[in-house]
């Protein structure tokens, strides 16, 4: 039976590969190992695990995709559509006029700062480039 969601194929990939985890959840590992090799061929939930193997995709200042530190540090147009395309997510542009999402960002990107053991430049680039 192939599986119904994203949600439900990684869960059953998890219960096919990991015993500990299958019996905290109570889901057989037969029935996990059912429900991912049913979905080879089908939908591309057999992807998933491996998009981001190599550690996302590769963006550089040189090819135009990201920004350098002295231009505000974050990522073109360009970088989110390819980074939007290998990856599937929905990266949108900043919200500097205000927002939730300023809001949200700027309070992640300040705890990077905060917590960071180095400088911390590119987020400190990327709030002020939002107007934190």
């Amino acid at each position: 039976m192939p599986a119904k969601s994203k949600e439900q194929f990684r869960l059953m990939q998890a219960v096919a590969h990991n015993p500990s985890f299958a019996k905290k959840v109570g889901i057989k590992p037969s029935v996990g190992s059912e429900y991912t090799k049913s979905n080879v061929g089908g939908k591309s939930y057999a992807k998933l695990p491996e998009r981001l193997k190599e550690g996302g995709p590769s963006l550089a200042v040189g090819r135009g995709e990201k920004l350098p530190v002295s231009q505000g540090a974050g990522l073109t147009a360009k970088g989110r559509a390819k980074y939007n395309r290998e990856t599937g997510s929905n990266l949108k542009a900043p919200q500097p006029e205000g927002g939730a999402r300023k809001r949200s960002f700027c309070a992640r990107m300040q705890g990077v700062v905060d917590n960071a053991k180095g400088p911390a430049e590119r987020a400190k680039a990327s709030l002020r480039r939002w107007k934190c």
